[in-house]
């Protein structure tokens, strides 16, 4: 089983592209779990299918356990077949800087303009230094997570 130990930030200007040493378009379906302690993902990527199971965030947001698993396109439209509570769209570009590898994403669709980064930790402690482009934190804050964006934003209005 794995960690994912993260810090999530709003983005302030798209000075990063300018960083960024690749972009990949993403698009992520969120599936009912019958675990109210569990988030089901499919997410497609460069011709890619990768399908992820998440737990509940420890109380800072900062961890949670991730397990995800490499579908073929058969497995990936089966499940597309399945009850969908929400999608979104995204472009999300590459960025390393200062040791850490910053995944920065830019929604699209209803979510246009909103702007994401996101830094993969290998410890609660990492302190990575923050580029100038990063604004307010929030790790943590479940209006931001991915799954409550795509969940909010399938709701008809």
């Amino acid at each position: 089983m794995g960690v994912e130990i993260e810090r999530k930030f709003l983005v302030l200007s798209e000075e990063f592209k300018q960083e960024a040493t690749h972009s990949a378009e993403i698009r992520q379906f969120y599936l009912h779990s019958p675990n109210k302690e569990e988030t089901l993902r499919l997410r497609l990527i460069d011709g890619k299918a990768i399908f992820t199971r998440k737990g509940l965030s420890s109380e800072d947001g900062l961890v949670r356990r991730e397990e995800e698993y490499p579908l073929s396109k058969e497995e990936a439209e089966q499940l597309l077949r399945t009850p969908i509570i929400g999608s979104i769209e995204k472009e999300r570009y590459y960025i390393p800087y200062e040791g850490f590898m910053w995944e920065v994403d830019c929604f699209h669709g209803i979510l246009e303009g909103l702007i994401l980064a996101e830094v993969e930790l290998s410890s609660p402690t990492d302190t990575p230094i923050l580029p100038h482009w990063i604004g307010q934190e929030v790790t943590g804050d479940k209006r931001y997570y991915n799954s409550q964006l795509a969940i909010a934003t399938s709701r008809p209005q």
